[in-house]
């Protein structure tokens, strides 16, 4: 009989955050691939848990995902954690969780802290619809890519930053997004738990003046879809109504269908239109 993969959340700081149901699974499995042991021995020590670690990490994570999955194979147990939160959240977790099935292993998660999703609801900003980015890349081309598409995204943003890179990052953020409500929360569950609710402008001074400790997650306002309406029909007034007509039907669209949509989107009637490209065609 073949073994299962065990995906283990972890504390993200606070130890009596794990759930009792990681705790016995930790103990009863074969094997514990771990994302750094060195910190993962401290979590296990705490809770008297002796069962075997192995290292799997981003430098490792495909040919050791092949190993594990051939022990679960053969019958083996594992359980998979990050050095803090959900496996397979921005981790290598997702390569061994793809092989597995790939190989027909069957998986199952244990759900517990997330850091994302604990800023989230600690932020006050709208959790109903949300978009998690984790790190940014820091290829400056794929970046700007990222952050070009998150201009007009009107969901919560959520991105992961070392304190090391924040400031940069923020003035990224502030450049591409414009002006917003953001929340950059600290040390989450820990001690000194921070959440600073806040604006792009006022956190960068903050950060500039005082020292950053602790690994950080921003949570950003969504783009606001009225103002976005406004902008893109700003943009259509610019154009006149033939420039309008032929932005649709260089993309195929039939005169008819294309007359119609630029109606809709001057906020005019057909007729109006029409009567508009009649005069600019004489």
């Amino acid at each position: 009989m073949a073994g299962k993969l065990y995906l283990c959340a972890t504390p993200i700081g606070n130890l009596e955050d794990i759930t009792l149901r990681v705790l016995r699974t930790l103990k009863e499995v074969d094997l514990i691939a771990a994302e750094d042991t060195r910190n993962s021995i401290h979590l296990l020590n705490h809770f008297d848990i002796r069962t075997p670690m192995t290292s799997y990490h981003e430098y490792n994570k495909i040919e050791k995902a092949y190993q594990l999955a051939e022990k679960i194979r053969s019958g083996m147990n594992v359980a998979l954690i990050t050095d803090a939160g959900t496996p397979g959240i921005s981790d290598p977790g997702e390569d061994l969780v793809r092989i597995c099935y790939e190989q027909g292993i069957e998986v199952t998660s244990l759900p517990g802290p997330a850091a994302c999703v604990t800023a989230l609801t600690l932020s006050g900003l709208p959790t109903r619809r949300f978009s998690f980015e984790a790190f940014l890349p820091r290829e400056k081309k794929e970046r700007a890519a990222v952050l070009e598409e998150l201009k007009t995204d009107t969901r919560t943003l959520i991105i992961y930053e070392a304190p090391h890179h924040l400031i940069s990052t923020l003035k990224d953020l502030n450049f591409a997004l414009g002006e917003r409500r953001i929340v950059v929360c600290r040390e989450l569950t820990k001690r000194f738990e921070t959440a600073f609710r806040t604006t792009f402008s006022e956190a960068i001074a903050w950060y500039e003046a005082n020292e950053v400790r602790g690994e950080c997650v921003i949570v950003i306002e969504g783009c606001d879809r009225a103002a976005l309406v406004r902008e893109q029909q700003r943009s259509w007034e610019r154009m006149t109504v033939a420039e309008h007509l032929e932005y649709y039907t260089s993309q195929g669209m039939d005169r008819k269908a294309a007359m119609k949509q630029v109606a809709k989107d001057r906020g005019v009637g057909k007729r109006e239109v029409y009567q508009q490209l009649l005069v600019s065609d004489k």
